[in-house]
Formats: structure tokens, sequence, C-alpha cells
């Protein structure tokens, strides 16, 4: 019998258009084999950066509420079974397995991707652990996302920027177009992002799709960075109104993580029929939520960041949280990127932060070699720069060289933050 890991290689390898393939033609037909149509709310969550968090949300507060709820999200940092969880804990290899089986004997002469298998097998074990909701984050895009081939009772798109422009389009946009592709007609869609581009008011309007917007129908307002108050005004339902005060901050850091909180409370407003959710619920949910490596700070000193960001606007949002943390002597970056990613964005919007860089190349297929990395922070004026064999030694070194009073932050892609959680797990 294959074990997990066993699967996973040969995931990695066996579809035969590649591990990024878009489209729903295969997954949709292998779906309606295996008859995969869930009876509970679906929630798809879409997003350039903040996915990741308003799933967190969602999950932890429909787990506070008394709810079984199943979540996808995308990619794991340390074990694949993050990837599907139910009341947010991995599910275990051995459900895992069994659903790639039912996939395997179902799908015939379809090849899937390794994504496309890891969707189907969410939602058949959500299916078969008879959950309450399904909470499922969109891998790349969302129109022909795998994702995709289930429909949204509300979709959520967070944000909106360039991000794998050679599978979405080079301009925001096309972005936009790509994600509001999970809409569906007579759903609600809650957007995060105002204004978003007009390919997504168009796509809502030309589908019918009721669209709530940030700072038009919903708001958040912060009360002396001890609390928050949410408001709920949506402009297309009279009498439907709410507001929720007193609010914990969230258990996640970054100043954009009460943004992405509000999102998820809308999400909990409009399904509030089908899944009524209590004030008690919501406030714990917001204080117990945890989603590593997204502005992650480390116990102890010196102060320690993990951030997954990996695109231009993550680092924006790296850059302004960075800014409201408390004064640090000396402050390390330990970073490394994949070869496909807009670094020169990154490194430019993000350099005044720091005083000194510890690079390592990342043992992937796409990661940037060192020689890459050497020159691209010399083109960005970057030169008090230090080079190591691998993530784990560079963050070693940050740490021996640092005092109580400095800051070290492990960003760049989850692959280098995941090095150096594995170091810290063992």
């Amino acid at each position: 019998m294959k074990t997990l890991q066993d699967w996973l290689s040969h995931l990695e390898t066996a579809h035969s258009g590649g591990p990024i393939d878009m489209g729903l033609e295969r997954i949709g037909a292998v779906k309606e084999r295996m008859n995969l149509n869930p009876q509970c709310p679906v929630v798809a969550v879409a997003g350039t950066n903040g996915k990741g968090s308003v799933c967190a949300y969602l999950s932890h507060i429909y787990a506070q509420a008394g709810y079984k709820v199943g979540t996808l999200t995308s990619p794991h940092l340390l074990r694949f079974n993050e990837r599907i969880a139910v009341n947010t804990r991995p599910v275990s290899d051995e459900a895992i397995i069994a659903s790639f089986e039912r996939i395997e004997a179902a799908r015939g002469d379809i090849s899937l991707t390794y994504f496309e298998f890891n969707t189907l097998a969410a939602v058949d074990i959500f299916i078969r652990e008879n959950v309450d909701v399904m909470v499922l984050e969109v891998g790349l895009g969302g129109r022909l996302d795998a994702v995709n081939a289930f429909d949204a009772d509300c979709a959520v798109v967070t944000s909106i920027d360039l991000d794998h422009q050679a599978f979405l389009g080079d301009t925001v946009e096309k972005v936009g177009f790509e994600k509001a592709g999970i809409f569906r007609a007579g759903k609600p869609a809650v957007c995060g992002q105002n204004p978003p581009p007009q390919s997504l008011l168009g796509h809502a309007e030309a589908t019918g799709t009721p669209l709530l917007l940030i700072k038009r129908d919903f708001d958040f307002i912060p009360f002396e960075n001890v609390q928050w108050s949410y408001r709920y005004h949506p402009h297309f339902a009279d009498g439907l109104k709410r507001n929720r005060n007193a609010l914990p901050l969230p258990a996640l850091r970054g100043a954009y993580q009460t943004a992405n909180a509000a999102c998820a409370l809308t999400v909990l407003e409009v399904l509030h029929d089908q899944l009524p959710t209590d004030i008690g619920a919501v406030k714990r949910g917001l204080v117990l939520v945890e989603n590593p490596g997204r502005f992650q700070v480390l116990p102890g000193r010196p102060l320690t960041v993990l951030d997954v960001g990996h695109n231009p606007h993550a680092a924006r949002a790296l850059r302004r949280s960075l800014i409201n943390l408390a004064f640090a002597q000396n402050r390390t970056a330990v970073f490394s990127m994949l070869a496909d990613k807009d670094i020169d964005s990154v490194l430019e919007t993000v350099k005044d932060q720091f005083d000194e860089w510890h690079i390592a190349p990342l043992d992937v297929p796409r990661g940037m070699s060192i020689d890459a990395l050497q020159e691209k922070l010399a083109a960005h004026g970057i030169t008090r720069f230090r080079i190591f064999d691998n993530i784990q030694t560079a963050y070693q070194a940050a740490l021996a060289k640092s005092g109580e009073n400095d800051r070290i932050v492990v960003f760049g892609s989850f692959h280098t933050v995941a090095e150096v959680m594995a170091a810290l797990a063992s």
C-alpha cells in the first residue's frame, strides 16, 4: 500500500500537462463520477493576498460557534495534511490516502494535476465527515482554478494585484476578471478592496452577483489599538444593518488583518440564516485564530517575524506592519525567493527596513540561484549581505549575532519560511 509520501511523489510528476494546467473540464468530469455535490454552504476565497487569513478567521469562528468546518488551503508549510483540515485540525494520512484511492479509481483515463487531486480529496473527505460548512481557498486565480468546480454560496475576493502574470495576465484588470470567475448568479460576493478593478465590478453585474464592497457595504473602525467595531450596511438590503462592537483585535498580526477579519465577518452575515453565529463565537474565534507564517511574531527575543509574502502587494503590507513595530536596533532580513516572482518590486519596497541581509538559495526547482540573488540585491543598492548554503544556516547566523533589542524577519516565499519552521520544530 502506498504511503502518503509515495502518493505525493507520484502526483508531482503524474499529470501529462505539467504541474500547473488550468481548466475545469478534467476535475469537473471526475467530480461528477464521484458524485461530489456538497449539501452544506460552500465559501470560496480568492485574492492576491489575505485569502489564507480569511479562511483562518472563518474556520475558527465557525468552529467556536459549534459547527463542523472543512477547510482547504494551500500551499502547506511542513506537512501536506495542513491543506485539508476539519475543525482547524489537519486530517490523517489514512483519510487522505483513502480519498486519493477513490479518486484514482474514478478518474479512469483522465489525467489530474496535484492540486486537482488535492481539491477533490478535500471535498470528498468533507462530505464523508458531514461538515456543516466548507471553506475552500482558491489556489491560483479563480475562473479556471480547481476550486471553481464547486459552486460557492458565498465568494470572497480579498485583494487584487499582480502575481502569477503568466497565468492570470499582466494587468490588474485581467487579474480581477480571473478572480471574479468564482462569482455565481444570485449568490453574494465579498470584496476587500475598494475601488476594485472595473473588470470585477462588470463581471458581478453581468452574472447577477450581489457584490458587497468594503467601505461601502461593510467597514471596520479601530479604537485606540485595543479593540474595533464592525459595521454591516449592505446597499441592496434595507433593514439588514448590523454593528458588532467592542471586538478584540485579531490574534493575527499585521496592519491589514482587521480588513481581512471584516471580510470574514461579512461572510458570517450573508450566511447567517443558514449558519447563525453568536457574538461570543466571533470574539473567541478572533482571539484563537492561527495562520502560521503570515506576519507571525515568534515569542522571545530577539523579535523574529515569519512572513510568507512573495509579491509586491505582500511586500507593501509587510513594510507597513514592520513600521508599526517597536524600534529595533539592528534589523536583519533572512531572505530568498522563487525565480518567477517579481523580486525587483519586493526589494525596492522593503529595502529601507533592513540593515543587513542573509541570503541563501531555495532547494526547489523554481528557486533563485545565489548568483541571481546577489545581482538583484546589488542592483537595488543593497551592499550589506551575507551568503549561506541554505536558509536554516542563514537564520541560525542571524540569531547568533542578534541581541535582544534586534529584529529578524524571515520572508520571500512559503519555502523560505518553511525551512525556518522546520528548524524550529526540530
